[in-house]
Order: C-alpha cells, then sequence, then structure tokens
C-alpha cells in the first residue's frame, strides 16, 4: 500500500535538528540551540501555579466545548479590547490546539480543493505544506528584501493578471522567519484588495507583543472579515502547553465549529483552565519583562553580523529570529543546510538553514532564534566566531 499523496509534504527542518540536538546531548555534547523559537522564560508564574492546582485538587479534566471555555474565549475577547480597541464577541473566537490547529481548521473551513492562496516567500513553512495537503494550490509570492519580505497589493495584481484568481491571501506580521511587520497603511491597502477581490485574508498574529520598532497592528482593525490567528506559544512562552486561536468571521464561525469538534473534538482542558490566568495585570507584566532580553538578544545579534561575514539581515522589526545571508560562508561550505551541519558538528551550535522558510533562494540563508535569551545567544555568537576563525 501507498500513502496518500496529501502525505508527500516537506518535514520541518527544525524538527528534525531539534531531534539531531537531543541525540548529541545524549552523547555528552553541550549543545546551544538558536533553532526553535521556544522561550526561554516558561509560562507565567500565575499560569504554572494554576496548572499545579488543578492537578493537586485532582480536577477532572474532561473534554471542553470544540471552541473552547467560556473563561478562557471572554479573557481573550478582553484582551482584543484592551490591545487594539476592538470589540470581538467571544462566539467568533475558536480555541485551538496551538496556533497549527487554527491553521488546519481556518484552512479546512475557507478553501476548497484546487483554490489558490497566496503567501510570502520566506515564510513559516507550515502555511505551505498545510495548505498544500489539502489540495491547495500554494502560490509564492517573492518577497525579497526590496518589499521588505512582505507581499504588496501590486504583486497580487501581477498575479492575477499572469494566472487567475485567488482565493486566500496568508500574511504574518512580525513574520517568520524574517521578523518584519507591516504598519496600518500596508496592513489596510492589503485588507482593501482582499475586499474587492473577494479573497480571503488570514493573519497569524502570533508574536503580537514581540515588537521593537512598533506595536504590531491586528487584521481586525482594518477588516472585520479577517481571519486572526495567534497562540499563547510566543508572548507568554507557552508552546508546550498547545493552545492557540483563532478569530474568526461570522461566515467562518459555525463551519470552523464543526470542523472542530471532528478534528480535535477539543483543545487541552487543563492547559485552557490555567491560560485563563494569562491575562491577569501579573502575567501580563511577566510577559512584557522577557522583551527586554529579548531586544538585548537582537541588538548582540545585529551587532556581529559582520564579524560573522552574514550579510543582508533582514530588518527583525519583531518576533524573535534574525534571517541572514551566509555571505562569504557560501564559497566554502556551499550551502547553508551544509554550513548548519558544520555548526553544529564542529561548533556545537545550531541554526535553521533557510531551506526551511524558502525553497527557491533559502539555500543561502540561515534563521537564528533569540528565543533562549540573551546569555546563551552570546554563547552561541561566540562559538559561531570562534567556527569561522
Amino acid at each position: 500500500m501507498k500513502p496518500s499523496r496529501r502525505s508527500e509534504v516537506p518535514g520541518f527542518e527544525v524538527m528534525s535538528i531539534l531531534a539531531e540536538i537531543e541525540r548529541l546531548r545524549s552523547s555528552g555534547r553541550d549543545i546551544v540551540s538558536l533553532t526553535a523559537g521556544e522561550p526561554g522564560s516558561g509560562a507565567p508564574p500565575a499560569v504554572n501555579a494554576t496548572a499545579a492546582q488543578v492537578h493537586a485538587d485532582n480536577t477532572v479534566l474532561n473534554y471542553s466545548p470544540a471552541f473552547g471555555i467560556a473563561p478562557l474565549r471572554q479573557g481573550l475577547a478582553e484582551h482584543y479590547q484592551k490591545w487594539y480597541g476592538v470589540d470581538v464577541p467571544a462566539e467568533r473566537i475558536a480555541v485551538t490546539t496551538g496556533s497549527s490547529g487554527a491553521f488546519v481548521l481556518s484552512f479546512l473551513a475557507a478553501f476548497d480543493h484546487g483554490d489558490r492562496v497566496a503567501l510570502a516567500r520566506p515564510g513559516y513553512p507550515a502555511y505551505r505544506n498545510i495548505l498544500s495537503s489539502l489540495g491547495v494550490e500554494v502560490v509564492d509570492l517573492d518577497c525579497g528584501p526590496d518589499v521588505r519580505f512582505q507581499p504588496t497589493p501590486e504583486q497580487l495584481d501581477e498575479e492575477v493578471a499572469a494566472n487567475g484568481p485567488l482565493r486566500g491571501l496568508m500574511v504574518a506580521s512580525p513574520a517568520n522567519p524574517t521578523g518584519t511587520m507591516v504598519d496600518r497603511d500596508q496592513l489596510t491597502g492589503l485588507a482593501h484588495w482582499c475586499r474587492s477581490n473577494d479573497v480571503q485574508l488570514i493573519s497569524d498574529e502570533i508574536y503580537h507583543g514581540i515588537t521593537f520598532a512598533h506595536p504590531g497592528i491586528s487584521a481586525l482593525e482594518v477588516d472585520d472579515d479577517a481571519v486572526v490567528i495567534s497562540s499563547f506559544s510566543k508572548y507568554w512562552g507557552m508552546p508546550g502547553w498547545r493552545l492557540g486561536w483563532a478569530v474568526l468571521p461570522d461566515h467562518l464561525v459555525d463551519p470552523v465549529s464543526r470542523l472542530a469538534g471532528n478534528v480535535a473534538l477539543c483543545p487541552p482542558h487543563g492547559s485552557q483552565i490555567a491560560a485563563v490566568e494569562a491575562f491577569t495585570d501579573e502575567s501580563m507584566r511577566f510577559a512584557a519583562l522577557q522583551l527586554d532580553d529579548y531586544a538585548a538578544a537582537r541588538a548582540l545579534v545585529l551587532d556581529a553580523l559582520p564579524s560573522l561575514g552574514w550579510a543582508n539581515a533582514a530588518p527583525a522589526d519583531g518576533a524573535f529570529y534574525v534571517y541572514a545571508h551566509i555571505g562569504e560562508h557560501l564559497q566554502r561550505h556551499g550551502d547553508s543546510p551544509a554550513y548548519a551541519e558544520a555548526l553544529l558538528h564542529e561548533a556545537s551550535v545550531a541554526v535553521v538553514p533557510g531551506t526551511d522558510f524558502d525553497p527557491v533562494n533559502g539555500h543561502e540563508w540561515v534563521r537564528l532564534s533569540l528565543a533562549p535569551g540573551s546569555a546563551t545567544v552570546a554563547e552561541g555568537v561566540a562559538r559561531i566566531r570562534g567556527f569561522h576563525a
């Protein structure tokens, strides 16, 4: 028997590298991992304390409603009012098993087999791979330094004129791997283009709160029909809790609800109970304090770029990554996967080759994660310098 054609998508290279890091560490190697977007801070103390109490009390954890428990959805609704000044009914919020669950459910509800959905390249590989597995045609928009690694209405016009209508547009601000952001005017322009062309806008806002130039603008501020996806994984430091959410337009609420009840039944119940505490003043202060360390790590890497021989780094406006061209090291190593493998095995420091994020030009780029914190990043940068010496 053969596996399905829909399963023929590339693996996520970051996960393979993490497995290799685990293998090396188990053999006694001291590996500095600057790979995944895993905040070193962990969850806010109030969230951890509530989770501990849930288990200490032997709380029975059963299925929750498919869209999550009411207190968490209400907390998210209030969060959107406080941060963005937008009124989002809790009924339009679906709590999901990580942002990954939100992508799967939203894509299933919004797009049919054969629909064409545009996204920026470079970009988070799961967008492309989930869409492809669902039979959606992925339309790569080549978004390089000239457009600050973000899509433009002009690119969309050119694509439609050349190849026909689009059904969806995926945007991310701050973006992974580049950290670049769109401002209000840019986001308004993209939203207007989508409305004018009957295209569903989906906005990945998982890195909101982790910004260095200006706060993130939510697509809900400019288009109430956008799908907005986010998570507790990044700003609140909770990747292993597997909790995300989608804010849905009215026309997708019922379809996503029906899909959610079949695909995953519900998000993790215990994680939901604890995550209600993420919106307390104490927890929000804890999360905000982590930004100082990300900023210090970011400054350290940007200042070190010339000495690393890396060039043309994307403007890291937000998130906790630096995406850079490996420059002079191409001649010695041939491509970024070989360069990253040499760094790991010879210098005991792990970064991610850009091929995960850009199948066309990514072989010349690497992504370094700032999420482990400034001390770990400093050690990693020192090892990279030593490797080049």
